[in-house]
């Protein structure tokens, strides 16, 4: 049995490549885990249409389910957005509990799981849900579910009432750990670079937080128990470190 191209099948290969390109994987890679050459690979993604079976052993080698894949072709009919509205934002900045809500279920929680996550009734769970289906930050499903109307990762404004109300604090608590656990990395890189290796370096930044975002989207539907809350912090601007200042003074 074959998968058509036309319809579902075009937006199953594309998230395939989508898929490929969030977790650096590439043609070359992909055609030595299932066994074939790279031209092989290539025409697959190519053809009008693709086996069943083929697409279980690719799947099957990107790690992923038949089922996620044809979850993520399903919301590719509109890209979900990564802002909200300066009204959404103040609504969900005003209101921790609801914005605690939002971030469970833009991460794929469902009503129950939120319940057991934050220690609240049921009750309570969908009036938030209720509220924040009136701001239009979430369409409300049936047995308590609710689908976000933007994407996981969300672009807060650089000087939007979220970051004013709690950059100050998540700065604080991010940057107080030691960085040393197995998922942790913090690197300092400080030199003197051209005009055009800044611009090449701010667009790299970029590109990562879009990687960031697409990963955040492949897993929305996983299980709870299967990931984890990530936080990455992106930043570069023209810096010396306060040392060489005072050595070029001559106070050292």
């Amino acid at each position: 049995m074959r998968v058509a191209i036309a319809g579902e099948g075009a937006r199953i290969i594309t998230s395939l490549k989508r898929l490929m390109k969030a977790r650096s994987i590439t043609y070359k890679e992909l055609a030595g885990r299932i066994k074939l050459s790279e031209i092989s690979v290539k025409r697959i993604f190519s053809q009008s249409s693709l086996s069943l079976a083929r697409l279980e052993q690719i799947c099957q080698a990107l790690e992923v389910s038949i089922q996620e894949i044809s979850r993520l072709s399903g919301e590719q009919t509109a890209e979900a957005p990564e802002t909200v509205t300066l009204e959404q934002e103040s609504a969900l900045a005003a209101d921790p509990n609801l914005l605690t809500c939002y971030y469970l279920i833009a991460n794929g929680r469902t009503g129950v799981e939120i319940c057991a996550e934050l220690g609240v009734d049921e009750m309570q769970v969908r009036r938030w849900m209720v509220k924040l289906h009136s701001f239009g930050l979430v369409e409300l499903l049936p047995k308590m579910r609710a689908r976000a109307r933007t994407c996981s990762s969300i672009a807060w404004r650089k000087d939007g009432p979220v970051r004013q109300l709690y950059e100050r604090q998540v700065r604080r608590e991010y940057l107080q750990s030691p960085f040393s656990g197995p998922h942790d990395a913090m690197h300092l890189r400080s030199a003197e670079l051209s005009e055009a290796s800044c611009r090449v370096l701010l667009r790299k930044l970029e590109r990562l937080a879009v990687d960031f975002r697409d990963l955040a989207e492949l897993d929305r539907a996983l299980p709870p128990g299967e990931k984890r809350s990530m936080a990455v912090l992106l930043a570069a601007r023209p810096w010396v470190f306060s040392i060489f200042k005072t050595v070029r003074q001559g106070y050292l």
